[in-house]
């Protein structure tokens, strides 16, 4: 395994404005209110009317044509809506999940408490656990939806945990990505 050293962001190299903007608001350089806010430019910002139509209208502005460009790897990967906490990235991953044009598959985990003699924990209790690092109990998936590998087990075949992909296929015990 031989360890690399990332010295350019590759995803802001083709919007300068965007990255000299993220500079200065990161070397504290960006104006500041009174209060010390921070004015976003307004084609960064997404109008905010209830969570529903908001969140909808967020991934409309990611990814605008998804029904025609679902199928498109560059596209898929080249857009990701970033959130702070986790219960926002499962709403966000549900919402856009379901505007996916292609049929579903429910991957379901087998959750069990290893020498639970007792029964402690029950099965139900342990489906609504999601330890950072894990999916969802219930994954829901389409084909040409964007995913994360987020366990290699074998990493000196090429990929590393982190790795942005698209599903092509599934199988009942298998994602093709």
């Amino acid at each position: 395994m031989k360890k690399f050293r990332l010295t350019i962001n590759m995803r802001a190299k083709n919007d300068t404005g965007f990255s000299k903007f993220l500079l200065r608001v990161g070397n504290g350089e960006e104006p500041t209110d009174t209060e010390g806010n921070i004015r976003i430019p307004e084609e960064m910002i997404v109008k905010y009317d209830n969570e529903e139509d908001s969140i909808k209208r967020l991934i409309r502005a990611i990814f605008p044509s998804l029904n025609t460009r679902a199928h498109s790897v560059d596209y898929m990967t080249g857009r990701a809506i970033l959130a702070a906490k986790n219960e926002h990235v499962d709403r966000l991953n549900e919402t856009l999940i379901s505007l996916f044009p292609n049929e579903e598959k429910i991957f379901n985990s087998f959750d069990e408490a290893v020498d639970d003699t007792h029964n402690y924990y029950e099965e139900e209790f342990l489906n609504s656990l999601t330890p950072n690092g894990l999916p969802p109990h219930k994954l829901i998936l389409k084909k040409n939806c964007p995913i994360i590998l987020l366990r290699n087990l074998d990493p000196s075949n090429g990929l590393c945990n982190g790795t942005r992909m698209v599903c092509r296929e599934f199988k009942d015990n298998l994602i093709d990505a």
